[in-house]
């Protein structure tokens, strides 16, 4: 459905039971205010005939016969009998002192809620209960306004009694019947000059959204041409930069990268026993630190030699990925002295070279920090494969840095995996553990460089 019929649909649901709404309340107001506005004018009315005959109300309980008589004179004429057929008088116990219908006179009935408020000095007006005791003696079968009328003492001003009237309401009926329908027509007028000035403005913008769609769409359809031509473009930038990392391991056998990666890291091992040394508090433990960093040494040692030989790294190209981080673990445990913690998936997919230098070279390059900066504490690896995407995460319990920085020399490893893993159109990130310790992972898409030949 387009927008305008959406509107059409549900703004006129929503305007129609607004106006509903508007119409009854309006029409409640009305009706409510009519029937206090002809309330206070009979009050008025009454008042000026019922207060005179009604003072001795003050001490009495009953209106004497004299006055009873008088009041029966004026209220039997036939414009008060057609107007107001029913009228009584009521003290505040309830007791009736006077009453146009014969036999109600001094009879007691329970206080009805008109005769309360009017007690207290208001006027109050509502249609007469057919059920009501009082009236079931009556007879009362048609419909009348109750009006309550507080009576009050010449001098004090105080309510002596209240004033009953049923009046007629037929014409009453009539006027609020023309005041529900002239509401109702302008709430209905109003609301469907609203709608349809709503109607409009939608249906304007409406077709100027439309035009805007289908220009939108036209660009769309151009950048996803571009979009799309980008990615090959991307695509092949990254199989690319592979290629180059793999021709850089192979032909400068890491002139640079892998003299920090490898023996640097050895040799920075090596620095860190000679500070073991000097703490020994034994010959024995002095041995024991002599001996690691002689076995440190040599196989730095044996590692540069190698490098001149052309020999960068251990057999890996053949070996799963799995296997290549449990050959960096054994080979950092036997160092060390600590333990790692490995979790790794099997890879079902066949990964390139270039992914398999760059993940050893993370673990190796993981695990050297992991020891010199948390004391190897916590040392985990874990490895998965998400879809097409490898993750390969390395975390200990300690710190970058004393204070949160990294340092030169690990700033400068960070670096250079940071190089190898964008190389391959991976993600590289360095975080701290919200429960201490810091955080190092690899993101690198396999599927798409597997199949590359």
């Amino acid at each position: 459905m387009s927008l305008t019929h959406q509107f059409a649909l549900t703004g006129s649901v929503i305007m129609l039971v607004a106006m509903m709404a508007a119409g009854w309340f309006t029409a409640k107001i009305a009706s409510k205010v009519t029937i206090e506005n002809t309330a206070s004018a009979t009050a008025l009315l009454l008042d000026s005939i019922l207060e005179p005959l009604t003072q001795e109300l003050a001490t009495a309980e009953v209106l004497s016969v004299g006055q009873a008589a008088e009041l029966d004179r004026y209220l039997g004429e036939d414009q008060f009998k057609q107007r107001f057929p029913y009228l009584e008088i009521w003290k505040a116990s309830g007791r009736i002192a006077y009453s146009t219908t014969p036999g109600l006179a001094g009879q007691t009935f329970p206080p009805p809620d008109g005769l309360v408020r009017a007690l207290e000095g208001q006027v109050s007006a509502q249609y007469a209960d057919v059920f009501e005791r009082s009236n079931l003696i009556r007879n009362i079968s048609g419909k009348y306004l109750e009006i309550y009328v507080p009576l009050r003492e010449d001098r004090s001003g105080r309510v002596i009694a209240v004033a009953e009237i049923h009046e007629s309401s037929a014409s009453l009926e009539r006027e609020l019947w023309w005041l529900r329908l002239k509401t109702w027509l302008a709430i209905g007028g109003a609301t469907a000059l609203i709608m349809t000035g709503l109607f409009g403005i939608v249906y304007r913008g409406n077709r100027l959204i439309r035009l805007q769609q289908r220009q939108l769409h036209e660009r769309l359809v151009e950048i996803e041409h571009t979009s799309q031509h980008n990615q090959i473009l991307k695509e092949r930038a990254q199989r690319a930069s592979g290629r180059v990392a793999e021709l850089t391991e192979n032909n400068l056998r890491r002139v640079g990268a892998d003299l920090h990666d490898g023996p640097a890291q050895l040799i920075g091992l090596a620095a860190l026993t000679v500070e073991h040394v000097r703490r020994a508090q034994t010959p024995a433990k002095r041995e024991e630190e002599l001996q690691l960093l002689n076995s440190v040494l040599s196989e730095a040692l044996g590692d540069i030699r190698t490098m001149s030989k052309g020999l960068m790294l251990p057999e890996i190209e053949g070996l799963p990925l799995p296997d290549i981080i449990r050959r960096v673990v054994s080979d950092h445990e036997r160092r060390t002295g600590t333990k790692v913690a490995v979790h790794c998936d099997e890879i079902p997919c066949a990964l390139t070279y270039a992914i398999k230098i760059c993940a050893y070279r993370f673990v190796q390059e993981g695990l050297n920090n992991a020891f010199r900066h948390a004391g190897g504490n916590g040392q985990l690896i874990t490895c998965k494969l998400d879809g097409a995407a490898l993750h390969l995460v390395m975390q200990d319990d300690g710190g970058i840095g004393p204070s949160g920085t990294v340092g030169r020399d690990f700033s400068l490893g960070l670096v250079g995996l940071r190089d190898r893993v964008e190389s391959l159109g991976g993600v590289f990130c360095v975080s701290q553990r919200t429960s201490g310790g810091t955080r190092v992972e690899m993101t690198v898409v396999v599927a798409e460089a597997s199949q590359d030949g």
